[in-house]
């Protein structure tokens, strides 16, 4: 009698050592299906993807079988994930297989063709920085501002009602000075000189970002009320602002320079003037913290602790963790119109990452495991 297909296997293979039902369809290189008959499909390309899914099911394991093409998602790539972080927490919870159970999976891994050492990618390097193509044209890599359902409002309008949300929370008029702490490519810095009339100064640690946001600023006629410095936070002398503003910066700062951000950013203001910060807190289970390690997301409670040890005064906060699932969904959605092209310019493996992250974080922010807060202070 012939051996089942290779999906069939594996399936057994894992509903049997780790006591569970695998949640979602797989097929195999060699045509095999087994697992549930509707739904996301895990597609085995190879047999290397054998040995991480049986050996390595784990968060690690998954994400480097993905991001090699060894193992990919057919159907709603959300949902599917979905159910791989359900298998995961299921395996975390059980723990390593017992000796009992390799025989088995050895098994398993020497007929389907698994030879020779594994090669790990390289998922530590920085893969926030997402490619230009999925974005809108503020080219802002922050959550958006949703303020319509209607079929003719995207992501742009969101990232424009965002930038309108910061300025008047701020209270910008005509003549005030604003510092955009990590600037970005520039988008706060011009609209609020453009819109509100104020002298806005931006800072960022990119010569690349520097040259964009100077030749905006020039096309758009606003080099003498718009400049842009590579500089850190610590060292600018030519303070203080009357308003600051920090949008998805503080992620990059680690836990022990924190307090020493809040102090700078409050030295940084007029008495009396306000401080501005939206910044994320929590993080997927696949790509919080084994993809982007130099991400330090903390609670915001803890955020609002430390502003206020540094001695400004809380006088808002608003969650914005809604707007950032429909935020991240356009980008997916962008990613996947995009994707032939983004593949020819930087790789397939990185192409993956930002698809993994980008609907781990999804799947976060809906299930409420990340969050967002827009939090105003002032410097009394």
């Amino acid at each position: 009698m012939p051996n089942p297909g290779v999906a069939v296997q594996v399936v057994a293979a894992i509903e049997t050592v780790y006591g569970l039902r695998f949640p979602i369809g797989m097929r195999a290189w060699d045509g095999s299906r087994a697992g549930a008959p509707e739904g996301p499909v895990a597609v085995l390309r190879s047999p290397r993807a054998v040995r991480q899914l049986l050996l390595r099911p784990g968060r690690s394991g998954l994400v480097e079988a993905y991001v090699t093409g060894h193992l990919d998602i057919d159907g709603d790539f959300a949902a599917g994930l979905r159910h791989c972080r359900e298998l995961v927490a299921h395996v975390h919870a059980q723990g390593p297989p017992g000796p009992a159970h390799w025989p088995r999976l050895i098994g398993l891994i020497a007929r389907t063709g698994v030879g020779g050492r594994r090669t790990p990618v390289e998922t530590d390097r920085p893969t926030v920085d997402f490619p230009a193509s999925i974005l809108d044209d503020t080219l802002a890599r922050s959550c958006g501002y949703w303020t319509s359902d209607g079929p003719e409002y995207h992501l742009s309008d969101a990232q424009q009602d965002k930038l309108d949300l910061v300025c008047q929370k701020l209270g910008l008029t005509k003549g005030m000075r604003l510092l955009d702490v990590g600037c970005g490519w520039g988008s706060l810095v011009l609209h609020a000189a453009e819109h509100y009339g104020v002298t806005a100064t931006g800072i960022t640690v990119s010569p690349t970002q520097c040259d964009f946001v100077r030749a905006a600023a020039a096309k758009r006629g606003l080099s003498s009320s718009v400049t842009v410095q590579r500089i850190a936070p610590r060292d600018i002398t030519d303070g203080p602002f009357d308003a600051v503003a920090s949008i998805e910066t503080g992620e990059h700062v680690s836990d022990k320079d924190y307090p020493a951000y809040c102090a700078t950013l409050h030295r940084l203001l007029r008495p009396g003037g306000q401080l501005l910060m939206q910044q994320t807190s929590g993080g997927g289970m696949f790509t919080g913290s084994y993809m982007t390690p130099a991400m330090a997301t903390r609670p915001v409670e803890r955020t609002l602790s430390q502003l206020r040890d540094a001695g400004l005064e809380i006088e808002d906060v608003m969650s914005m963790r809604e707007h950032y699932v429909r935020t991240i969904d356009a980008w997916r959605h962008a990613l996947d119109a995009n994707w032939d092209d983004i593949i020819t310019r930087t790789g397939p493996t990185r192409a993956r990452i930002w698809r993994l992250q980008l609907a781990d974080n999804a799947l976060a922010f809906a299930d409420d495991k990340m969050s967002v807060h827009q939090i105003l202070a002032v410097r009394p």
